[in-house]
């Protein structure tokens, strides 16, 4: 009989997103030497526009200099995906795994994460799917409410999934979400009859429904990871 499966969760709340990349490179950096388990980290951004390794930058509608003025910042990436927003009342999952010790190929990892995105949206009564063909992420209709965006390297993760709890849509308006045009982009707020939780509630619900998709039969809670946060960015 297998062992049980660890996933060590930190809780970061709201980071700075170039402090948040530096940190997954850390963290990436030790699972692949073997010196950590899974590690999930579960937080939210200030207002910031992140563009992918195609480096699609024209599906960003707004000049940059104007970022300043409606307080976003832009920052390239390494990850898969075009053009995203992350923000306040996003609910942030980046996840550093070991594909090969779970024996997932990329395309699994991806569709594991839809699912998680689309377990935790049953739960207040919405009905949601993956997007069809050329269409990243998770969809109501023709309204995407979580975005995806994964790095692998080594067969380590990083990078991850953006659900949409109830954001200022408004910043949507300045891209082409995910480089998709004339789809639009919606929340769980807008979409459920049900009155939600607080934040950190529904957070908390995202995180269980990864490690239940994925098969963690034990998380690890550090409740306090902004104390672990300080010491790996110093």
């Amino acid at each position: 009989m297998r062992g049980l499966r660890n996933l060590e969760v930190w809780k970061l709340g709201v980071v700075n997103y170039l402090d948040a990349l530096k940190l997954q490179e850390k963290l990436a950096l030790e699972r692949k030497l073997h010196r950590r388990c899974d590690t999930l980290l579960s937080l939210q951004h200030p207002p910031t526009y992140t563009v992918g390794k195609r480096q699609t930058v024209h599906n960003l509608l707004i000049p940059q200099p104007e970022l300043e003025k409606i307080g976003a910042e832009l920052h390239y990436t390494q990850r898969g995906g075009d053009i995203t927003f992350h923000g306040p009342h996003q609910a942030i999952l980046y996840p550093i795994l070991s594909l090969r010790d779970m024996g997932l190929g990329a395309r699994s990892f991806v569709e594991k994460i839809e699912l998680t995105m689309i377990e935790l949206t049953a739960m207040y009564g919405v009905k949601a799917c993956p997007g069809q063909s050329g269409e990243t992420g998770v969809w109501v209709g023709e309204r995407k409410i979580g975005a995806i965006g994964v790095r692998i390297s080594s067969g380590i993760t990083s990078h991850g999934m953006a659900f949409n709890i109830d954001p200022d849509l408004s910043y949507f308006r300045h891209i082409v979400p995910c480089g998709i045009a004339d789809k639009e982009v919606t929340s769980l707020r807008r979409e459920t009859d049900f009155v939600l939780p607080e934040e950190e509630m529904i957070q908390k619900q995202l995180i269980s429904c990864f490690a239940r998709v994925f098969g963690y039969s034990n998380l690890i809670w550090k409740e306090d990871a902004s104390t672990f946060f300080d010491k790996e960015t110093e």
